[in-house]
């Protein structure tokens, strides 16, 4: 199992840093490259830009807890919790019904 893991492409793992607008003040975010990706997919099946989602979730997040000590993290266990949901929903109900492809962004998990 370790194989599947230690074999990423080191790409995925390296970190890149982004200027987003949020609240019409300019800040920088610091995420691993496959977790941009992600947001960037999320983005897009919600019909935005990866920086509109970004400042969403921001503003959501305040909303909720009334403050955002750690924005970065959350981005990236937003991004797992997506991929969970996703994973889940490919599920077959029907243990003996054939599994369906995986999406396009699972597949990228392991290359």
């Amino acid at each position: 199992m370790c194989e599947f893991f230690v074999k990423a492409d080191p790409i995925q793992y390296e970190q890149r840093t982004r200027t987003v607008r949020i609240h019409n003040a300019l800040t920088s975010i610091r995420l691993e490259n496959m977790v941009w990706d992600i947001l960037a997919e999320m983005a897009e099946e919600d019909g935005c830009t990866t920086n509109a989602l970004i400042a969403k979730f921001h503003e959501e997040i305040l909303a909720h807890r009334g403050e955002v000590p750690n924005f970065a993290s959350f981005l990236r266990v937003t991004c797992m919790r997506y991929l969970r949901r996703c994973a889940m929903a490919a599920e077959p109900q029907d243990r003996n019904a054939p599994v369906p492809a995986l999406p396009k962004h699972l597949k990228a998990v392991g290359a």
